[in-house]
């Protein structure tokens, strides 16, 4: 038994190594190629800074290929052996497929833990850094406060939330802006569809422009309350000069869990939701026992096509990612919003195709 294990092992191992290989070297490169074009000819950044930045960035995106990298390997590694009807000269010795998969399911648990550990620290700081080193080298965007997906509070007196940003036409999408008024008091709050932003020169200040959206502004007889303000447009002025002398902060994506849970009770005591950093760490913990999931999906999957060709399973990994991803991002923007709680919406497509997959092995392990 312990030989059958190795040789599987094996099997799984070497698909595993150069499916993650390529897919991080792919998503890397094609995903910045045009980054790394900019940096080279347009901002005379030397090439060894460029490799630097990129190192900066891939432990991040591991998070990510990973995941389905043990789909595919797994796939490739079974299907092999079931195309070969090496399995079913397995079975004839004696031996309940279980035992043959267990060893694969453990070795997944365990990539699941140490993703949710690396995600959690190695990733969450190589990515700050690539960030700081980007400023260091005075490579900024100008649009660099209006980072999406991020509560910003280097603004003096106010604190934004935008859900997209348009940065080639500086457009703004479903933007809220609270201004907290001290304790025991309610904390302002705008909300808006859409806005614009105007640098003012010679000053340090942006004006804000918000389309279609309500204020709340202060009622003259009793001013600790709040009236609702319809508005097509809004002008605002946006002190910048905190922002400039500002140290390069942590986005949520970039901070532990333990800094998550710290800048949530932090929002709590000001009024505001915590939902997007309450759905950040549940993402990252999600995000990292899809490796478990892909592992049980992926056995059952692998010995029940019994085909060799590499095609027939690739294609059968990009049908449970391109059915998986779509559901897992969608679901996030929901809790982001907090349409549904992030526990249900973040751990869903886990619960969904973990079933698929314990159904599939049971399945094949009672036949």
């Amino acid at each position: 038994m312990k030989i059958l294990r190795n040789y599987i092992l094996k099997e799984f191992l070497g698909p595993l190594l150069l499916c993650l290989g390529l897919l991080t070297f792919v998503m890397v490169l094609i995903g910045n190629l045009k980054r790394i074009a900019d940096l080279v000819i347009n901002k005379g950044v030397d090439i060894f800074s460029v490799i630097q930045i990129f190192i900066y960035l891939t432990p991040y995106i591991v998070t990510y290929t990973l995941p389905i990298s043990i789909l595919v390997a797994i796939l490739l590694a079974l299907g092999r052996l079931s195309g070969d009807n090496e399995i079913i000269a397995i079975r004839a010795s004696g031996i309940n497929l279980f035992k043959l998969i267990l060893p694969l399911l453990v070795i997944g648990l365990a990539l699941s833990l140490a993703l949710a550990v690396f995600n959690d620290q190695a990733a969450s700081y190589s990515h700050f850094a690539y960030r700081k080193t980007l400023q260091e080298m005075g490579i900024k965007n100008p649009t660099a406060a209006f980072e999406e997906g991020v509560f910003i509070d280097s603004f003096k007196k106010y604190i934004l939330f935008i859900y997209h940003v348009d940065q080639k036409k500086n457009r703004l999408n479903n933007i809220r802006i609270y201004e907290p008024q001290g304790e025991e008091r309610p904390t302002r709050t705008i909300v808006a569809k859409a806005g614009e932003f105007i640098t003012i020169p010679g000053q340090n200040a942006i004006k804000l422009k918000l389309i279609d959206g309500t204020s709340d502004e202060p009622d003259p007889e009793n001013p600790t309350n709040f009236y609702k303000l319809n508005f097509r447009t809004y002008f605002m002025n946006l002190d910048i000069a905190q922002m400039q002398d500002k140290v390069v902060e942590k986005k949520y994506k970039e901070m532990t869990i333990h800094e998550l849970k710290k800048e949530a009770l932090k929002l709590k005591s000001e009024g505001i939701s915590p939902a997007p950093i309450i759905t950040k760490i549940h993402e990252k913990l999600a995000l990292a026992f899809s490796c478990f999931v892909f592992m049980l999906l992926g056995s059952s999957l692998g010995i029940i096509t019994r085909r060799r060709e590499k095609t027939i399973n690739i294609g059968i990994a990009v049908l449970i990612i391109v059915c998986y991803y779509p559901m897992y991002i969608g679901l996030t923007a929901l809790a982001m919003e907090g349409v549904l709680p992030a526990a249900f919406a973040l751990w869903l497509p886990n619960i969904l195709f973990a079933g698929i997959g314990t159904y599939l092995t049971y399945k094949l392990c009672a036949s």
